[in-house]
């Protein structure tokens, strides 16, 4: 791991999608992507991706700026900008924008990894 390294993933959630969502919590079908799902990708980038397996999550702190509408694109995306080897950690600053380059949300992730290095 080094700083500046990244990672991304694309997905976009359907209407059913969204109706597999609201029947776990037994409530109406959101109009717009629910927040959840969208820090759902997040979560999938460090546990496989960056840092990757055995990654565990200590703190994240992420600010929506805009609504995702279903059916679009949503790019997620996290950067290293800080390791802390002598305890395993790893800052990393999360970003997800929709196909037309809108900032859906951003944020801090902090996780403790395996193998980190300066």
């Amino acid at each position: 791991m080094e700083l500046g390294q990244a990672a991304e993933t694309s997905r976009s959630y359907s209407r059913a999608d969204l109706e597999g969502f609201a029947s776990l919590g037994g409530s109406a079908v959101p109009a717009t992507v629910p927040e959840p799902l969208i820090a759902a990708l997040f979560s999938y980038l460090l546990g496989v991706h960056l840092p990757g397996p055995g990654t565990n999550y200590l703190k994240q702190d992420l600010k929506f700026l805009a609504k995702a509408a279903p059916d679009t694109e949503l790019t997620a995306r996290v950067e290293i900008t800080r390791l802390r080897p002598d305890k395993h950690l790893v800052d990393l600053w999360a970003t997800c924008t929709d196909a037309r380059g809108v900032l859906i949300c951003e944020g801090r992730s902090l996780v403790k990894a395996k193998d980190v290095t300066a």
